[in-house]
């Protein structure tokens, strides 16, 4: 277990903020397997001030995946602590996470993101204004630097304690790096031996395995995983187990791959409404369907899918496949 401010939660094991993957139906279905905190896709502060209908959708938030964290993007004091006012006082969110991290240049030319990672007096004066504003607590989630010659993890980690901040989650790459080469867990050690509040470790959790390495080597309070949960909250459950009883769970079968596929559809379905939903469903499903022997073909079916019936039946029709093969090879 571990602790930020006043929200327990009942293991170590994190989703991470992924744009565009985790809402509301993606993070209950992983919350489902077991995460002791999710976090919420990053939401612009602008959008929340301007009242923006699509913006205001992405704060729905389902009580079951409680404890949760809610992450804001901005580059200005005064939008984002209001955006943090209204997160703290219309949502039931339990945390206020603030992007620190995010490499992409639309974000970086707002002044926000990555682009704090530059200036660590930005960074304690932003997070007090808004610790000063909200009940709730808040954290922040960056990466290790700029680029190999601004590395200012340590700094910028004191000065999120220092202003206040509950906690800090660090993915071991550096902006230039976006999602390339190795994640330095030796920083993230670093930074863990810098602070005295919560640090969560990001970056290169593909296994269970990882995860306890994580711990073990970086000292860190939490483990967050991102892609390796997609289309495998598998991942998660397994993490959860490893941790606590040092057993390696069995992975899923195709059946159970593609029910649990069926499943967050239709959360999403819901959620977004048929039409949306099942583009989105596209990406997801095919993340479902990796490690399934000749599942390219399915792949491309499920690429021209439009409506929810029509992914059903390929995806029913790939188990059915699989286990009259299955069931072949025992004769």
């Amino acid at each position: 277990m571990f602790q930020i401010g006043d929200i327990r939660m009942k293991n170590r094991v994190v989703l991470a903020p992924m744009a565009g993957i985790c809402n509301s139906a993606f993070r209950l279905t992983v919350k489902e397997f077991g995460a002791g905190l999710v976090y919420a896709e990053m939401i612009s502060d602008k959008g929340i001030v301007y009242k923006n209908e699509k913006t205001l959708n992405m704060l729905y938030i389902d009580e079951r995946e409680k404890p949760i964290s809610l992450q804001i993007f901005g580059g200005e004091k005064d939008s984002l602590v209001e955006a943090a006012k209204f997160v703290d006082q219309n949502t039931n969110a339990d945390i206020i996470d603030i992007n620190m991290g995010c490499p992409v240049n639309k974000i970086i030319k707002c002044e926000a993101g990555a682009r704090w990672l530059l200036n660590p007096e930005k960074i304690y004066d932003m997070v007090s204004y808004v610790v000063e504003a909200v009940e709730k607590p808040v954290t922040v989630k960056m990466r290790t630097g700029w680029d190999d010659e601004h590395i200012y993890a340590v700094e910028n980690a004191r000065a999120v304690e220092r202003a206040g901040g509950a906690a800090v989650a660090v993915h071991g790459r550096t902006r230039v790096q976006m999602y390339e080469g190795s994640a330095n867990w030796d920083i993230i050690r670093d930074v863990k031996q810098a602070v005295n509040i919560p640090v969560i470790g990001n970056g290169d959790v593909q296994t269970p395995q990882d995860a306890k390495r994580m711990l073990e080597e970086t000292g860190v309070d939490g483990v967050m995983i991102g892609r390796a949960a997609l289309g495998n909250p598998w991942m998660i459950y397994r993490t959860v187990k490893y941790l606590e009883t040092g057993e390696l769970t069995e992975e899923p079968s195709v059946r159970e791959k593609i029910d649990v596929c069926l499943l967050h559809m239709d959360r999403l379905v819901s959620l977004k409404g048929e039409t949306i939903a099942v583009k989105e469903m596209r990406k997801h499903a095919a993340w479902y369907l990796k490690g399934i022997r000749g599942n390219g073909k399915y792949r491309n079916y499920i690429n021209q899918c439009e409506s929810r019936e029509e992914l059903e039946s390929i995806l029913k029709q790939l188990v059915e496949e699989k286990e009259t093969e299955k069931y072949a090879t025992q004769f």
